[in-house]
């Protein structure tokens, strides 16, 4: 996993994109669909079509970077907005790259009231 600072921003680029793209075609999408800035220090997450591989741009003061996962089996779970971006928490971009459903993770143990 990638040692974010503290007060860095992760961010889903929401829809489809063409991870044919690579470091320029994914800071221009980021400039002009997302109105983020890409050294800003922040992460930006894009899938591709079929939902098996998912591209991580992030700017890590000295250069950008550019991470590139592919599931074996199954699909990232991705909002179902075709457009926009969608903020994750740090956990969150933890379990995505892992393929579970961030959005709904579920506890393996149910808490117990004690009285």
């Amino acid at each position: 996993m990638m040692a974010l600072p503290a007060n860095t921003r992760i961010w889903i680029a929401a829809g489809v994109t063409d991870l044919r793209r690579g470091f320029t075609g994914l800071s221009a999408l980021v400039e002009t669909k997302l109105e983020q800035k890409p050294f800003s220090g922040h992460v930006f997450v894009f899938r591709g079509r079929r939902g098996d591989l998912i591209k991580v741009l992030w700017y890590d003061g000295d250069g950008l970077c550019l991470f590139a996962k592919r599931l074996e089996r199954g699909r990232f779970v991705w909002p179902q907005a075709t457009s926009g971006t969608v903020a994750l928490t740090r956990a969150q971009l933890s379990m995505l790259l892992e393929g579970i459903d961030w959005r709904r993770p579920e506890r393996t143990w149910e808490p117990q009231l004690s009285v």
